[in-house]
């Protein structure tokens, strides 16, 4: 797949809702993704199929689905899992076109996220791709840590390329760098999405990058120059790991890259339905938090 396309905005309000204790009512959500289908987003990171007692803010994901205004939205909806078995979960949902799956190249990282090793976790994701494949869903895998890790672990660029080659083998198309923990920097982003790209013509890659407030635009420069044109991100910033040392670092503003790629005529959304929505994220997150 040619990385020469409009630049494809994935919202991503499970991930920020998923840190939040205060359990946000299901109502709220259904109201909130419904605005956000309005907007015009590629796709919407919408829920997770995961055990409850892992993400409790998220229980509610199968409510929620059925709550979704889908007739009139070109918006494909996205699930995160974390074993096979939310992979089975999801895939049995026909509105779900996308499973998404973290994949971390930390191995301290891999067994605190998804209590699995590293061997365990590509194990999942090579069953995962014969359950989409199957089922007529495309799987999204988001290479964890993919900047760095804070565990010691070792991490450099050919540990993520040796990992993005196995996704490749095991027939994966879609692939997001996520930084994890906000330690992407303007130089490895060029360096990795430059070195990926070419290489890996057939992968669509994607940048879920954290930032903080006054950090975000030499990281979506960095990615967009380099080639990438997936990009993840939260209106307002909301949300990031609950594991991040940093409260500042949070998911890069959906508006700020808006922003950003209007002025390169690369977006073209729907600017009501992106201030109502603005406006619910406002109330939402101000009242839950």
């Amino acid at each position: 797949m040619s990385q020469n396309m409009t630049v494809k905005l994935i919202e991503c309000p499970r991930d920020a809702m998923q840190g939040i204790k205060s359990f946000i009512p299901t109502e709220l959500k259904i109201n909130y993704l419904n605005a956000l289908l309005d907007v015009g987003f590629d796709t919407l990171d919408f829920g997770s199929f995961v055990s409850p007692k892992a993400i409790p803010q998220l229980a509610d994901t199968r409510e929620v689905l059925t709550g979704l205004n889908l007739d009139k939205t070109t918006t494909r909806l996205l699930a995160i899992v974390a074993n096979l078995r939310g992979a089975e979960d999801a895939a049995s949902h026909e509105a779900i076109r996308y499973i998404g799956f973290p994949f971390s190249v930390s191995e301290t990282f891999q067994l605190r996220n998804t209590n699995q090793t590293m061997e365990q976790a590509f194990d999942n994701v090579k069953h995962m791709q014969a359950l989409c494949d199957k089922a007529g869903k495309h799987l999204v895998v988001y290479i964890s840590m993919g900047f760095g890790n804070p565990y010691g672990d070792a991490w450099n660029t050919d540990v993520v390329e040796y990992w993005v080659e196995q996704m490749q083998q095991t027939g994966i198309r879609t692939i997001a760098l996520s930084d994890t923990i906000g330690v992407a920097n303007p130089e490895n982003i060029t360096y990795l999405f430059s070195a990926l790209i070419p290489h890996f013509p057939e992968i669509e890659f994607g940048a879920h990058l954290h930032t903080t407030p006054d950090s975000w635009l030499p990281k979506i420069e960095a990615a967009y120059k380099s080639g990438c044109r997936r990009f993840d991100g939260a209106l307002k910033g909301f949300g990031g790991c609950p594991m991040a040392a940093d409260k500042l670092t949070g998911n890069m503003p959906t508006e700020n890259m808006i922003s950003y790629f209007s002025a390169l005529n690369e977006s073209n959304l729907n600017a009501d339905a992106l201030q109502k929505a603005m406006l619910l994220a406002d109330e939402i997150f101000s009242a839950y938090h």
